[in-house]
């Protein structure tokens, strides 16, 4: 009898450890939003890096197909998010930085064969330039009328966002390149991405006051919450992520919690 009732006292405290550790986990789950940059057969050592063969991103886009991932508009993300809505599991995001002009001839046709929507952030002044190897405005067009991709602004010129940067410029780079490309669509712009990533209160704050509805990042740490859309958390796609399971943690919701915690210690 008092064997029994220690196993039950011992299922009890497993269930309930699964069930903290389940709550714990659930905590710490990040959608994923993926960053891409180039995606190209063609060497770039400038950029070598974050280059991505148009093969290894088929597998990718495969990969979230097969495995029933619920890939969906960037904006969906930011409004589950400002909502407070529950976020459907394996839910994922896709973007592109720079908008390289093989976003166009190699990424375009892949995202259409599994109708996968992305937003691709460009940089206004670097539109059409091709020693930049950057997408044209009528590739934007014809992208923008697929229903898939939206666009969404990445400044006139792609400046770091240090304290050195005055308040004139910084506005400038925000609003005007969002006007900008709202003329160019015809439509509204909701999105920015801060060039490499990197912001500060100053920022974020002129991201707000342009009328932005959302701004994403690459990964600001800690100091800035999981669920404020205008430092959204990002996971840059590079050649390393050719490995599928490597590309799965990735992808997994919480990749950035790890990251995080690996940088903590």
């Amino acid at each position: 009898m008092l064997k029994r009732r220690r196993l039950v006292f011992l299922g009890i405290v497993f269930l309930i450890g699964i069930f903290l550790s389940a709550a714990f986990l659930r905590s710490r789950y990040n959608v994923p939003i993926l960053m891409y940059h180039s995606i190209s057969p063609k060497p770039n050592s400038s950029i070598e890096l974050l280059i991505v063969k148009p093969e290894i991103f088929r597998r990718q886009m495969r990969f979230l197909k097969k495995h029933h991932y619920n890939v969906v508009p960037l904006s969906s993300v930011a409004d589950l998010i400002r909502d407070n809505k529950k976020i459907p599991p394996r839910t994922i995001a896709i973007t592109f930085d720079d908008g390289y002009k093989d976003n166009y001839t190699y990424a375009f046709p892949i995202l259409k064969e599994y109708n996968f929507p992305a937003t691709v952030f460009v940089i206004i002044n670097e539109i059409g330039r091709p020693a930049q190897d950057r997408i044209s405005w009528d590739e934007i067009a014809l992208m923008q009328e697929s229903g898939l991709v939206t666009f969404g602004s990445h400044t006139l010129t792609h400046p770091y966002f240090s304290k050195e940067v005055s308040p004139g410029s910084l506005k400038k780079e925000i609003r005007d390149s969002k006007k900008i490309l709202e003329k160019k669509l015809g439509r509204k712009v909701d999105s920015f991405a801060y060039p490499v990533g990197r912001f500060d209160s100053r920022s974020r704050q002129e991201v707000i006051d342009a009328g932005y509805r959302l701004a994403v990042a690459s990964n600001p740490g800690k100091a800035f919450s999981d669920r404020d859309v205008f430092a959204l958390k990002r996971l840059r796609i590079s050649r390393n992520c050719s490995n599928l399971f490597i590309f799965w943690v990735e992808t997994s919701g919480y990749y950035n919690f790890i990251r995080e915690l690996k940088r903590k210690k």
